[in-house]
């Protein structure tokens, strides 16, 4: 379960190198193992933002790196997310698809809303905090854009642009999206010409998207299937031992503020601290279960500091010690 960590897929690092940073310069940068190039990782948001934020501060101005890295990216290596809208029926039919499949790219959301001759698409993110690095907010919309130049074949332009901070040299950004670029806006805004929605890609390809389509479709299907609370246990389970077991650093690693997160589990009738008791009264049993773990081993791997809490919390769990709880389940599950 991975949902709330995100995957660089490798044509992104190969986009790095062509536009001209290498890429191990930005893990160092960004504080990341180097494996994180050659093996497909997934990392938090934090460190999501980390590695634009790298990336950002090696080319120098924020506005050239936007422009390089849309531009020199290769369709080629573009990811199947990408590529379902790559091969769109249309422009609309592609912005759509994007906005859709984004959700399985977290922490960023399009919302896409057409009126009159305009077609507005706004940037919404899962850190209820802050938006994005300026050189992903940038990079993100001028890819928008980009995929209708590319898709139709045609040097289509923006009508408007909106940053909330500052992108670095605006008139390369005016220059690339053909009009006025409106710095210190309350939110990150593309604003298209509604008639160009309706232009045919000339990369349509509808055989590939009939092979990608029901995957991807699946893929968001089962992500959308986990609860919070769910996810919360999970990330519970797996910082046990680290003892990072407060709702603040549990909402971080799921892009969220504290109060979002208390908000949902209320929402979803659970709180903080009911699921920390579940996640580790699940992995207690299933470190018991473990006969080459010692009972003081598995006190420590749960999070507790002393055994004689851990002997306390258990009998209230399971109305046993630990030690006759594990006999039991070893002499149920011995092989016939």
């Amino acid at each position: 379960m991975k949902s709330d960590r995100i995957k660089f897929p490798p044509g992104f690092w190969a986009g790095l190198q062509q536009s001209g940073i290498a890429p191990h310069d930005i893990a160092r940068k960004a504080w990341l193992p180097l494996t994180i190039i050659t093996e497909p990782a997934a990392v938090t948001a934090a460190q999501y933002f980390r590695i634009w934020q790298a990336y950002s501060d090696l080319v120098g101005d924020t506005a050239i790196g936007i422009i390089k890295l849309v531009t020199d990216f290769e369709t080629t290596q573009y990811p199947p997310t990408v590529l379902a809208t790559y091969h769109a029926r249309d422009y609309r039919d592609a912005l759509n698809r994007m906005a859709r499949y984004k959700q399985l790219c977290p922490p960023e959301s399009m919302r896409i809303t057409e009126e009159g001759e305009r077609c507005t698409i706004e940037l919404e993110w899962m850190r209820s905090e802050q938006p994005g690095p300026p050189v992903l907010v940038g990079t993100t919309l001028a890819f928008l854009l980009e995929l209708g130049r590319r898709g139709t074949g045609q040097p289509l332009t923006a009508r408007s642009v909106e940053f909330s901070h500052s992108m670095g040299d605006v008139k390369t950004l005016e220059a690339y999206f053909g009009c006025p670029i409106r710095i210190g806006a309350t939110d990150n805004r593309l604003t298209l010409h509604r008639r160009d929605l309706d232009r045919p890609f000339i990369s349509y390809n509808n055989e590939l998207l009939e092979i990608l389509t029901p995957v991807l479709d699946r893929s968001l299907d089962e992500q959308r299937s986990r609860s919070i609370p769910e996810m919360v246990k999970w990330i519970l389970k797996r910082s046990l031992t680290g003892g990072h077991l407060n709702i603040r650093a549990v909402a971080r690693e799921l892009g969220m503020s504290d109060r979002t997160l208390q908000r949902r589990l209320t929402d979803e009738g659970t709180t903080f601290k009911q699921l920390l008791t579940q996640a580790r009264h699940e992995q207690a049993r299933e470190y018991l279960a473990d006969p080459k773990l010692d009972i003081k081993e598995v006190a420590f791997l749960i999070g507790y500091e002393d055994q004689n809490s851990f002997y306390r919390a258990f009998r209230l769990w399971e109305g046993d010690t630990p030690s006759n709880w594990r006999s039991e389940y070893l002499g149920a599950n011995q092989p016939s």
